[in-house]
């Protein structure tokens, strides 16, 4: 064990010459407005859905299928098959096991675009998709995508009636936000049963598993929500058939004002990607021609998330970053030894620019809370979210801005919009408060495994770090309840659940980060045993990294080291006070050794989460801001450490 600070004074040298490394190459990627944004990577499922797209807006004709966006179609092709595994399936992030859904929608987009049943790469994705359950393994979402083009029974798929608007006590506002949007554009499309037409001769048969149930079985033996909420969709099937028209049609008025309310001021329904492509499908069968204005917007928008072109490659990314990506950027660069004034004004100013001022769908549980807080994305004023107004709240206070008061005006609003939108837990989510109605996972629908928005550890420990940036004492009654929520959640084995990045390490180093802001001691066995956890498992080669399997183990799950996960290691850490372990040193030569000649590192792996078990995320800047982060902190640590 390295136990003296002036056995580091080399790799301090050589940490604040790759800082300044990684300083300059994020600069020269920072926008001339002051934004960063980098591209947002998923799994194979969009392309495939991108496809499944293409099918809607230009049906076949006379059983032909000639779509005029051809070209891009094909790269999708090649995007979906360049991601093929040698077992035939497909998976939901590196290295990871064949997924049966992915699986499934990549063998509907390839066959719908052309390739031949007895291609050997569809045969043995046929057989893999066998193996794992067949179409009856579906989750309620792809059944009911196939049950659009009459490919999979509608009466195996779960029901999804837009009468869900008029239940009482705001019950979809009890649904997350994401889940909420998509809900109510997928209800409309969902009642209209449309039965779009596909090549002639088209099936998907062949993936049937002979024997096979279609629908979930009920346990007639036990009382469950399961079970109760499987025969309520049962009713609702029948109730479908002798319902008064007037209902359906005054549910359909009512999803169609709320899903049209939400364009404004957004760029798409949500501004992501499932709602924005079933609020294209809503549109379409709610009658709304492909020249009307609503119409041109929302396809408009979704076509924005494509990416085609030589250097980067054919892809659809589920949103865009632009916001987030800025915030980090910016506290990045403003913790290092010299940061960038006035590239950073410019960063605050447009920052500034991109408070939200309207009502959102989280006024529904605060409505006498004066609106602010920061999205995700460019415009999606309906949506700020929790943990972005954090990070922007901790790059504002490192920053400088052209407008000063400005500057104070807005802080003071997202601190009070912050402490407003605290849990009954005393936690924070991430678009809404008390979002925990945990007998809604058992709904047929709620398979995607993101149903609900609870308080989250990581995006609890950033609140608290922002807060107590903010001004706040850590006496204040916010910050202590914020406190006691993350004590209560600790794992034990001393992590905290990352809900937001992959997964226990991410967790971990924003709990730490949050509870040391609030004043815990080093000392206290709550931060000591944190800091045990994430020594514990760093890799041989010095850094660490984390499978998004270990959402599926519900335990760390290692895996190759990655500059993000290694970054956040670090910082976690150095939060916990340890400036002299042999971790700490090695860690911090990872990042030294593994920095290319440009300032940046390489990184491939989903660090990201977007819906655990289901759907990961690859931000592409993380692998560079994080590294400069712990950076930084360590030679900020280090240099204190001299001065005392």
């Amino acid at each position: 064990m390295k136990s003296s600070l002036q056995t580091s004074e080399p790799l301090i040298y050589s940490a604040v010459e790759a800082l300044d490394k990684a300083s300059s190459s994020l600069l020269r990627r920072q926008n001339a407005d002051g934004y960063w944004w980098a591209d947002l990577r998923a799994d194979t499922t969009l392309e495939s859905d991108y496809i499944m797209m293409e099918l809607w807006l230009h049906p076949p004709v006379d059983g032909v299928w000639n779509p005029p966006t051809r070209p891009k179609i094909d790269r999708a092709v090649a995007a979906i098959l360049a991601r093929q595994l040698p077992d035939g399936g497909f998976n939901i992030y590196l290295n990871g096991p064949s997924e049966i859904n992915a699986s499934i929608k990549a063998y509907f987009a390839l066959k719908v675009a052309g390739l031949v049943a007895d291609d050997q790469r569809m045969q043995r994705l046929r057989d893999r998709i066998l193996e794992m359950g067949g179409l009856q393994a579906a989750n309620s979402y792809v059944r009911i995508n196939l049950s659009l083009f009459d490919l999979f029974p509608r009466a195996a798929c779960p029901s999804i009636p837009p009468e869900i608007i008029l239940l009482p006590f705001n019950f979809i506002y009890q649904m997350s936000s994401w889940t909420r949007a998509i809900v109510i554009a997928l209800a409309i499309v969902y009642a209209r049963n449309p039965r779009r037409p596909v090549p002639a001769g088209f099936n998907l048969q062949e993936l049937f598993l002979p024997g096979a149930p279609m629908l979930p079985e009920r346990d007639l033996k036990s009382f469950s929500w399961r079970n109760c909420f499987l025969a309520l969709d049962r009713f609702l099937k029948k109730w479908e058939k002798v319902s008064p028209g007037f209902i359906r049609r005054y549910a359909l008025r009512k999803c169609e004002e709320w899903m049209i309310t939400r364009f404004d001021g957004s760029d798409g329904l949500g501004a992501i990607y499932p709602s924005m492509q079933y609020a294209v499908m809503a549109l379409d069968v709610l009658g709304y021609p492909a020249s009307h204005p609503l119409r041109i917007e929302a396809e408009k928008q979704f076509n924005n998330l494509m990416v085609d072109n030589d250097a980067r490659g054919f892809y659809m990314q589920p949103c865009f970053s632009p916001i987030w990506d800025t915030a980090i950027a910016a506290f990045a660069l403003a913790e290092t030894q010299n940061p960038p004034v006035d590239a950073l004004r410019r960063t605050t100013d447009w920052i500034l620019s991109k408070e939200v001022r309207r009502k959102g769908d989280w006024a529904v549980k605060r409505p006498n809370v004066e609106p602010s807080g920061w999205a995700f994305e460019f415009n999606n004023e309906f949506y700020p979210d929790v943990d972005d107004t954090a990070m922007v709240l901790l790059a504002l206070k490192k920053t400088e801005a052209s407008d000063p008061v400005r500057k104070s005006a807005c802080a003071k609003r997202a601190v009070d919009w912050l402490l407003a939108m605290q849990g009954k837990d005393g936690g924070w989510a991430a678009f809404d408060v008390d979002n925990n109605w945990s007998v809604l996972s058992h709904v047929p629908f709620a398979d995607h495994n993101a149903m609900l928005d609870p308080s989250c550890p990581d995006i609890t420990g950033r609140v608290l770090e922002a807060l107590i940036e903010s001004g706040l004492k850590p006496s204040h009654p916010a910050v202590r309840r914020g406190v006691e929520f993350l004590l209560q959640v600790q794992e034990p084995d001393g992590s905290w659940y990352g809900r937001w990045g992959v997964n226990y390490i991410y967790g971990t180093f924003l709990a730490l980060r949050g509870l040391r802001a609030a004043g815990l001691s080093e000392n206290e066995p709550s931060i000591q045993q944190a800091l045990e956890f994430i020594r514990a498992y760093q890799n041989p080669d010095g850094g660490w990294g984390e499978s998004c399997a270990s959402y599926d183990e519900n335990r760390y799950m290692p895996n190759p080291s990655t500059p993000s996960q290694t970054a956040w290691a670090l910082l976690a850490l150095l939060a916990g006070g340890d400036m002299r372990s042999e971790s700490l040193y090695n860690g911090i030569e990872y990042l030294i050794r593994t920095q290319r000649p440009d300032g940046t590192w390489d990184e491939d792996y989903c660090t990201g989460t977007g819906f655990p078990r289901v759907f990961y995320l690859a931000y592409v800047e993380y692998r560079n801001t994080f590294p400069l982060l712990a950076l930084s902190t360590f030679v900020r640590a280090a240099e204190s450490q001299e001065v005392n």
